[in-house]
């Protein structure tokens, strides 16, 4: 397809989407509540709507009180019958495919139901959002000018019990219309293949013959790709690769602790990096400004979301809130109700608001990853801020790290126990532990309470992992590429005790 007609296509379904994000920032209200009552319509005469009498909830107070709060495990009886080729339980429409996920400290899969409302009228409305937007604010892009490197999950699909599964970016692929796979490499059997190692080289002898505008995929990830096209092309950075390469878009984990990383191998200050927030469960959020550390949630996706203070998460107080209640700078879990039949479905993601009008945020961390066990509520958006000031501050580079308590025993008190592997070392690691535990107590004040004095917190406790030993980690759990990620924080020291013993 000519350039000059794409972008005209382009420009074309900008102005008529401009108009509809402009409807939800103006009335975020209105748009949700009739996304919650199209929603409640729509699945009415599900076994679940049936159960808790979708057709007679009018308003959001009802739909609260009558529908309870879930998680996967709650779920998972319902999912695992519309794998097996059950129709309208969860939602009306029959379910072809599963996004297959799993946490990366245990070996069960998680099965997210896939919709066709849901991929195009989420997934696939996104991409294109997100396309839109950039090129809105970027008026002499020629991103259609070449490909988009696209760095997905590492399975294959599979069929099973009549429905089908695999990594969400597989089942993406496998639906996707002939356009987007024309603008993208690698191409699609590559992109499928199920060995990750064997994968990567494949996807860097195809890219580095293509004329590459944009890269897309997880930064951990991406930059192990990244750093191989260099070894294998010979080159110093990679606009000597594809001299023509404009813009990042990233998602997955926060891009902060890669940030340094990339501008090293992408030297050039006009580069943009556009981040995203999706997960198997849906797309939520787009950075849809230049050079911006937030991202817009997108209220017209099929998605409506309701939010868990986290002063309140998991005790006796806990209470859930609209989005029309949220407060600036507050701490949230998310919950959702979805066009696939997640009903007020906790994800398991925490965020903050920096906007409200409209609405933007910033992903802060999880509810599960975070360190509380004395009080100190260290999040892994805290601990990222921190590491990124004390390597900058002892010219270092982090590959990937996890964090638990030292539990207290007698009179000994507790600590935080880190591993940490480097791109680049520090010097001094005692000073880097310093710089670090300094940092911490600046970024958070719980934490800074318990070290006062060693009230509560000795100072920290830090061992430098070998190379390979978070990827070594990660294979041995069949968990290489895509979204699989290393838990950063944890209250439970499993993780870091199994790490330490392979540290050798």
């Amino acid at each position: 397809m000519p350039i000059p007609l794409v972008h005209s296509i382009a420009s074309w379904f900008l102005k008529k989407r401009v108009h509809q994000m402009e409807l939800f920032m103006k009335y975020p209200g209105e748009v949700q509540q009739e996304l919650l009552e199209r929603l409640l319509a729509k699945a009415k005469d599900t076994e679940i709507g049936k159960r808790h009498g979708f057709n007679s909830i009018t308003n959001y107070a009802t739909f609260a009180e009558r529908v309870p709060l879930t998680d996967y495990t709650e779920t998972q009886e319902h999912i695992e019958r519309s794998r097996r080729g059950e129709n309208n339980i969860l939602w009306p429409t029959p379910i072809k495919w599963f996004a297959q996920s799993s946490g990366t400290t245990s070996a069960r899969s998680k099965y997210i139901p896939v919709s066709p409302e849901s991929l195009e009228d989420c997934h696939y409305a996104a991409s294109k959002d997100l396309l839109c937007m950039y090129l809105n604010n970027n008026p002499d892009s020629q991103l259609f000018s070449g490909k988009g490197l696209r760095l997905g999950g590492s399975k294959k699909l599979y069929e099973d019990k009549g429905t089908v599964y695999g990594d969400l970016s597989a089942i993406l692929i496998d639906n996707m219309p002939f356009w987007a796979e024309f603008s993208s490499t690698p191409n699609n059997d590559v992109s499928l293949l199920s060995d990750w190692e064997i994968k990567m080289q494949a996807i860097v002898d195809e890219t580095i013959q293509q004329k590459v505008t944009s890269l897309a995929g997880v930064p951990s990830w991406m930059l192990v790709l990244l750093n191989n096209v260099l070894e294998t092309t010979g080159k110093e950075n990679l606009f000597e690769v594809w001299p023509h390469l404009e813009v990042y878009f990233h998602g997955g984990v926060n891009f902060a602790p890669y940030v340094d990383q990339y501008k090293k191998i992408l030297p050039k200050n006009d580069f943009k990096y556009y981040e995203i927030y999706n997960a198997s469960e849906g797309f939520f959020a787009i950075q849809d400004l230049n050079h911006s550390k937030e991202l817009l949630l997108m209220l017209d996706y099929g998605i409506f979301y309701e939010f868990i203070p986290m002063d309140t998460y998991g005790t006796s107080e806990e209470k859930i809130i609209p989005l029309s209640e949220v407060e600036l700078h507050q701490n949230y879990a998310i919950v959702i109700t979805t066009n696939a039949g997640l009903w007020r479905y906790k994800i398991g993601d925490t965020v903050r608001f920096t906007s409200i009008s409209p609405y933007r945020i910033k992903v802060s961390g999880r509810t599960k990853h975070h360190i509380n066990v004395f009080g100190e509520e260290l999040i892994i958006e805290n601990a990222e801020d921190a590491l990124r000031k004390a390597s900058q501050l002892t010219k270092c580079e982090i590959k990937d790290y996890t964090a638990a308590p030292i539990f207290m025993e007698g009179k000994e008190k507790g600590a935080h126990e880190w591993i940490i592997e480097f791109k680049n070392p520090p010097g001094d690691l005692k000073v880097f532990n310093h710089h670090l535990d300094i940092a911490l107590q600046q970024v958070n004040s719980d934490y800074e309470a318990k070290r006062f004095n060693n009230t509560t917190l000795n100072a920290p406790k830090i061992h430098a992992a070998r190379p390979g030993l978070f990827y070594d980690w990660l294979k041995a759990k069949d968990k290489l590429g895509g979204q699989h990620k290393v838990p950063r924080l944890s209250n439970s020291r499993a993780l870091l005790e199994e790490l330490l013993h392979i540290n050798s």
